[in-house]
């Protein structure tokens, strides 16, 4: 594995999202040269932002948190302002990525937090390498041993994959489609209003830039992730690391009763926000915080 870490500004065509107190760098791991975004000094804490979003999504979170922690945003292979590759977006891969983000920056433990689907990635690190992680957060994510009858009920919620998951069609949706992205948004929050012009603008557009990382995302889990969650690949791997999964109530995507199932973990809690969609850090971000605090302060 080859790793560097550089300071200077990231390059891009697209203009950076301000946060105040945010710095930002690259590290090269892995072949692919990753964006971070860092803020306060403390307890290391690791944000993984879900789809159709990148570091930004955290912009609420970041002021809440980094007067005491360390707070540390990861841009995704191909997303935000990561390098694209043609390949890489896999589960494992992705975990592997982060890992290396981990080695590249000293940190030997952390808090991890991660919304949605990278929350899949979430599990994945948590229980291939439970010794560095004190405490896992997933935000508006199944876990791994929701029951089967459980998700096919509630599969029709993800019709949206169907114009993403596919190679030609999910990239044109992506990248000429803006409508598309902005209906996701909008529809997964339980208030529209919480999001603003800008916000929305924001996000529309790096979906369009990184629409090849977005359709390889969706692509690789049902390629891999789908088969395996039939065979109970998953669900057979214990997780030892402290875990919440924080849902919300209203959230259309991954309603409370996918949140259900007995799993393989010796510390794993559910709670759900009211009044909560799909969009935990930028609907609730002072629960999100509280949550943080509290796995910090058990660790």
């Amino acid at each position: 594995m080859t790793m560097d870490i550089s300071n200077d500004s990231p390059a891009g065509d697209r203009p950076m999202p301000q946060v105040d107190g945010v710095t930002h760098r690259h590290v090269t791991v892995r072949g692919a040269r990753l964006h971070v975004a860092e803020a306060g000094g403390g307890e290391p804490v690791v944000l993984l932002h879900g789809f159709p979003q990148h570091w930004y999504a955290w912009h609420r979170l970041i002021p809440l948190l980094a007067a005491d922690h360390r707070v540390i945003c990861v841009d995704l292979r191909g997303f935000g302002w990561s390098q694209r590759t043609r390949r890489g977006y896999d589960t494992d891969a992705l975990a592997a990525d982060v890992l290396g983000v981990l080695d590249a920056l000293g940190l030997e433990q952390v808090t991890l937090v991660a919304h949605n689907w990278s929350a899949n990635v979430g599990f994945r690190l948590c229980q291939g390498h439970p010794e560095r992680f004190s405490a896992f957060l997933a935000l508006n994510m199944a876990h791994p041993w929701t029951p089967h009858r459980q998700a096919l009920i509630h599969l029709w919620r993800m019709w949206f994959t169907a114009f993403v998951e596919y190679p030609v069609l999910g990239r044109l949706v992506l990248r000429h489609w803006p409508a598309f992205t902005r209906r996701l948004l909008r529809r997964a929050v339980a208030d529209p209003a919480v999001w603003s012009e800008a916000e929305l603008a924001e996000y529309v557009a790096a979906t369009g830039a990184s629409a090849a990382a977005g359709q390889a995302l969706f692509w690789q889990y049902v390629l891999h992730e789908i088969p395996a969650g039939l065979r109970g690949t998953h669900r057979r791997r214990g997780l030892t690391v402290p875990t919440l999964v924080l849902g919300g109530a209203l959230d259309p995507v991954i309603p409370p009763a996918l949140l259900t199932g007995e799993p393989y973990a010796d510390d794993l809690r559910v709670r759900i926000v009211p009044g909560a969609g799909h969009h935990l850090p930028q609907e609730r971000p002072e629960v999100v915080a509280e949550e943080v605090r509290r796995l910090v302060a058990r660790g």
